[in-house]
C-alpha cells in the first residue's frame, strides 16, 4: 500500500498556473471595476494598495479580481460572511486540477463531465466559480447554511441572466445543496451511485472564538508588526464557516471516517489542512479506514504555508476503469 505522506518544504509562490502572480495591477483592476478605486491609497511605501484590514476593501478587491480575471459580472456577499483570498481559492483549484492529471497519464481532465464536490461552498461561491471558469468542471456546492446556499446561488443565476460568454453562463454546471445534518460531510448530500472526480474542502479551522480571535491577532501582529486592541477579521466570516467543534482536526477524521462509505464512488478526496500539527493524527485516521494512497501537496503565498492532503480507495485497476470511462471515454 504505498502512500507519499512525507511534506516536502513549502514553496513561498503560487501555482505556476495561478491568474495571480506578483503583485496587484491596481490600475487595471480599477479599469475593470471602478467601485475599487475609493479604496486604493498610497502606504507608508508611497506604493498604491488597500488597507487590507478594511473589510469593504478587501470585498471591492476580490469583485474587481473576480470581474477582471474570471468574467463575474455579479458578485456580492451577505455581510458577515467569508469574504476569501482570492489567489489561495485558485491555488487550490489548480492543484486539485494537478492531482488530477497525475492520475490521468499527466493529462489534466476538463470539461463539465469532471464533477467537483465543494464541502462548505459558503455565500461566495468562489472555488465553482474559479473551477469552472479554469476547466469546465460542474460542481455541486454542499453547505449547513441555507443563506449561503442562496447568495451561491443567486451569484450563479445573476451571471447566467448576464449573458456573458464565459464558462460560467452554463447554468446547469453548478448544484447547490443542503446538509440539514451539520455532523455529517457526504451523507445527505451525494446520491447514491454519483460518481464525483474529486472533493474539496476549506474546513472550519478552529475550536472556539478564543481560538478563532487569538489567530486573528497573530496574523494582525506579524503583517503590522505591533499589538492592536481590537480584533478585525478582514475576510469576515460566520461562527460556522471558521469554527467548529475540535476545529479542522476533528473535522477532516470526520470526514475521512465518512470517506469510507464512498470509496468506490469518489476518485479522490482532498481537504485544506492549515496546521502542520494536525497532519500525524489526520495520516493515522487515513492509516485506519486503509486508503489506498494518501499525498500530501505543500502551498505557500508569501509567508503563508498550508497544505492539501488527498486520498483515494480506488485500487490502480479501479483507477484506470475510472479513467477509461469518465476521463478518456
Amino acid at each position: 500500500m504505498k502512500k507519499s505522506k512525507n511534506q516536502p518544504k513549502p514553496k513561498a509562490s503560487l501555482h505556476p498556473k495561478n491568474r495571480h502572480q506578483g503583485r496587484y495591477d491596481l490600475k487595471q483592476l480599477i479599469e475593470s471595476c471602478k467601485e475599487l478605486a475609493p479604496f486604493v491609497k498610497k502606504n507608508e511605501h508611497g506604493d498604491e494598495s488597500i488597507d487590507f484590514f478594511n473589510p469593504e476593501a478587501v470585498k471591492a478587491l476580490n469583485t474587481a479580481l473576480l470581474k477582471h480575471f474570471y468574467e463575474v459580472t455579479y458578485w456580492e456577499i451577505p455581510e458577515n460572511y467569508l469574504c476569501p483570498p482570492i489567489p489561495g481559492r485558485a491555488d487550490y483549484i489548480h492543484y486539485a486540477a494537478q492531482l488530477l492529471g497525475e492520475s490521468n497519464y499527466g493529462n489534466t481532465p476538463i470539461g463539465n463531465n469532471i464533477k467537483c464536490l465543494d464541502i462548505g461552498v459558503g455565500a461566495n461561491c468562489i472555488y465553482p466559480i474559479i473551477g469552472n471558469y479554469e476547466y469546465g468542471w460542474s460542481f455541486i456546492g454542499a453547505d449547513i447554511d441555507e443563506k449561503a446556499l442562496e447568495n451561491a446561488q443567486k451569484i450563479i443565476d445573476k451571471n447566467f441572466n448576464a449573458g456573458t460568454s464565459a464558462p460560467l453562463s452554463e447554468h446547469q454546471n453548478f448544484n447547490f445543496r443542503l446538509q440539514s445534518n451539520s455532523k455529517d460531510v457526504f451523507y445527505g448530500i451525494l446520491k447514491k451511485e454519483e460518481q464525483i472526480d474529486i472533493t474539496i474542502c476549506n474546513p472550519p479551522f478552529h475550536a472556539s472564538a478564543e481560538e478563532a480571535n487569538a489567530g486573528t491577532q497573530r496574523k494582525i501582529n506579524n503583517l503590522k508588526g505591533k499589538r492592536v486592541t481590537e480584533v478585525v477579521k478582514n475576510f469576515s466570516g460566520k461562527n460556522t464557516e471558521l469554527r467548529c467543534d475540535g476545529g479542522e482536526n476533528k473535522f477532516i477524521r470526520n470526514m475521512v471516517r465518512e470517506s469510507k462509505k464512498f470509496s468506490e464512488t469518489v476518485f479522490w478526496f482532498t481537504s485544506l489542512v492549515s496546521k502542520q500539527s494536525n497532519l500525524k493524527s489526520i495520516y493515522s485516521a487515513l492509516d485506519n479506514e486503509n486508503a489506498v494512497a494518501v499525498k500530501t501537496i505543500p502551498m505557500g503565498q508569501g509567508n503563508k504555508t498550508s497544505r492539501i492532503v488527498a486520498w483515494t480507495f480506488l485500487t490502480p485497476n479501479q483507477q484506470k476503469e475510472w479513467r477509461n470511462t469518465r476521463w478518456n471515454k
